[in-house]
């Protein structure tokens, strides 16, 4: 059997910190919405498929052709709960691992995404300059033992798991854009 790969990037979330004119994932870094960044890193990437989770906000206007969105209609409770909608999508589909990173992260480049996606383990997680951070590739081995509830998303399974856990270096910048301040910041920045 074919292993196929899929990418997920999580942007269901309100973005409740950010307080600028628009929700966080569509203002504009560099001159595109924060996910499109996002988006285009996992598309570039080369997986099987690229999934987009969405809720708090309609994404559909800004994102590229060719990724899949995937609604999560109880994003509220938690990040668990967009990852468990991406999760039973990617079952359905007949994928065996995802790649799971943020759609608040613009600044992983898809070089990140693909070494992730590429290394061998169950759990194999992104590590800039020694810091753990998404993307994160989970096998389908390791599916049912995500967290069902909460804001947990997969680090308490990376945490209660290690002998699961792989860490691969990965270039790129981990940062997210969780407030104006950071935005702000990152807008000053040129990218190199």
């Amino acid at each position: 059997m074919k292993v196929t790969v899929a990418a997920a990037v999580l942007a269901a979330g309100d973005g409740s910190r950010f307080t600028g004119g628009s929700h966080k994932l569509l203002a504009q870094l560099h001159g595109e919405p924060i996910v499109v960044s996002c988006v285009m890193a996992a598309l570039g990437a080369g997986f099987n498929q690229v999934y987009v989770v969405t809720g708090a906000v309609d994404l559909g206007h800004v994102l590229p052709e060719g990724v899949t969105v995937v609604e999560s209609p109880r994003w509220t409770e938690g990040q668990s709960l967009s990852l468990q909608a991406v999760v039973k999508r990617a079952e359905a589909d007949g994928h065996r691992a995802i790649v799971v990173g943020l759609g608040d992260q613009p600044l992983v480049p898809a070089s990140a995404w693909r070494s992730v996606g590429a290394a061998k383990g169950q759990i194999v997680v992104a590590s800039f300059d020694g810091q753990r951070r998404p993307p994160v590739k989970l096998e389908s081995e390791v599916w049912h033992l995500l967290p069902t509830e909460g804001d947990l998303g997969a680090r308490h399974l990376i945490r209660d798991r290690p002998d699961l856990v792989s860490e691969i270096p990965c270039t790129g910048n981990p940062a997210d854009i969780d407030t104006a301040e950071d935005l702000a910041l990152w807008n000053s920045r040129t990218t190199s």
